[in-house]
């Protein structure tokens, strides 16, 4: 994967990558920043929960789950009918085998996985 960071100026950062999307970083003003952009820490955060996101989705369409709505960092699931073993089931396979970013940081702190099944819309 190819990312970059460019320095625009102060604490302001713009960063890209292949898709050629850019995201804005920065930081508050008290560390010398403009509060323009995601923090880097905020990044990562907001990757491993896409990452996991992402496939359980797809795990969850590939079994049939009607699903209204859903949400990460805990597993929020609302549906109709949504089976607990089959979001249980996918959780777990994004865990230890889909998703990258998810096992590495399963290696330097403990994650914990919460699942929560709403009904309805």
């Amino acid at each position: 994967m190819d990312a970059k960071v460019i320095w625009k100026e102060r604490m302001s950062f713009s960063g890209s990558a292949e898709s050629g999307f850019t995201i804005p970083l920065g930081t508050s003003p008290d560390l010398g920043g403009d509060n323009d952009g995601f923090r880097p820490m905020e990044l990562l955060a907001i990757g491993l929960a896409g990452c996991t996101a992402m496939d359980v989705i797809s795990i969850l369409q590939k079994k049939k789950q009607v699903l209204t709505a859903f949400e990460v960092l805990e597993y929020v699931v609302r549906g109709h009918a949504v089976e607990q073993a089959a979001v249980e089931r996918a959780v777990q396979l994004s865990a230890d085998k889909y998703c990258p970013a998810q096992a590495m940081f399963s290696k330097a702190a403990l994650i914990e996985l919460k699942i929560t099944i709403q009904a309805g819309d």
